[in-house]
């Protein structure tokens, strides 16, 4: 045991003990943007655990709890979203792993113009619980004691990423504005870490990507029995992150959308063909907690049928891992 006390004060030193952890766990709801946030797919020590609460004002011409977004081009939609979860870091065949549920909650609304009329909608409560599971294919391997994170640099990591919605979020057939989606979905992805230059906290940069395709089952119950069909949508998530201090990051964030192409009853609407950009910082007030604060918003949306979207972010994630508490502990004895 004091050996291990000695190996979490060095960690402490180096600034890496939850950082990495609360990085990773620092979730970025799949609605809003459909965007995870930079530094979400950093490894850190297996056995961490991580609950955020994310707050999110939302605003454009989609439903924001809707990762399809399906562009209605004469209505204006506003949405506040708080999104709760929790993640686990483990080893699985000596590779780093996670595990993680997220649950979207709170209130979305719109107006629209039909023949000269306005007409309003509104929906509240809880959304359609997100499972997401991802483990690394290339890089370093899992972080399994207190030594390895001082060991651990990501070089050029690859993952492979699965998300699936479980479609018991509150819906309504009788107007198109929902939570809830009454449909399976979810992505498959291959996140992506560069290391650019020496890692060392304070100096570290990297350049992420995350290329995925988002996969849409049958909504049957659409506005009284209507069939909602929608395209499988491309999404390529990029990051270009920088640390400012031990403890203050920032990130120039990118995504793009191509295709999600949506029917009703066959009738067809328009594909998605658009970019977002945004900025990220981030900080860590102590080893459990970490704040983050985020703006995102589509830049090409000119015309009616672009989509059109602006998120402000904040989270908090509080992070803890069974190993390091009880080094801490044994320390302050």
């Amino acid at each position: 045991m004091t050996h291990h006390a000695e190996s979490f004060q060095t960690l402490a030193r180096t600034g890496r003990v939850m950082a990495a952890l609360l990085a990773a766990a620092a979730m970025w709801p799949t609605q809003a943007l459909a965007q995870v946030p930079a530094r979400f797919y950093w490894k850190s020590l297996s056995g961490g655990n991580a609950v955020p609460v994310i707050f999110n004002s939302i605003s454009g011409n989609s439903n924001p709890f809707d990762p399809a977004h399906i562009v209605a081009p004469d209505a204006e939609f506003d949405a506040t979203m708080a999104l709760v979860g929790y993640a686990h870091t483990f080893e699985l065949f000596d590779r780093a792993a996670m595990g993680a549920i997220l649950v979207p909650m709170g209130r979305v609304s719109a107006t629209g113009t039909v023949a000269g009329r306005t007409a309003n909608q509104s929906a509240s409560g809880f959304g359609d619980p997100t499972l997401e599971f991802t483990i690394n294919l290339i890089g370093p391997l899992a972080q399994k004691d207190l030594a390895d994170p001082l060991r651990y640099e990501p070089g050029f990591s690859l993952d492979l990423l699965a998300d699936l919605a479980l479609p018991i979020g509150e819906y309504n057939s009788d107007q198109a504005l929902n939570i809830g989606l009454n449909r399976w979905y979810g992505r498959i992805g291959a996140p992506i870490v560069w290391q650019l230059g020496d890692w060392v906290p304070g100096r570290r940069t990297t350049l992420e990507f995350l290329p995925a395709v988002w996969l849409f089952g049958d909504n049957t119950d659409y506005l009284g029995g209507q069939t909602l069909k929608t395209d499988p949508l491309f999404q390529l998530d990029a990051h270009l992150t920088r640390d400012f201090t031990d403890r203050f990051w920032g990130s120039i964030d990118g995504v793009w959308y191509s295709g999600g192409q949506a029917s009703i009853n066959g009738v067809k609407g328009s594909k998605l063909n658009n970019v977002g950009l945004g900025l990220t910082l981030g900080y860590s007030i102590n080893d459990n907690i970490n704040m983050t604060f985020g703006y995102k918003s589509t830049v090409n949306d000119s015309k009616p049928t672009d989509l059109r979207m602006d998120a402000f972010q904040i989270t908090l994630v509080f992070g803890w891992h069974p190993l390091i508490e009880g080094a801490k502990r044994l320390k302050s004895e």
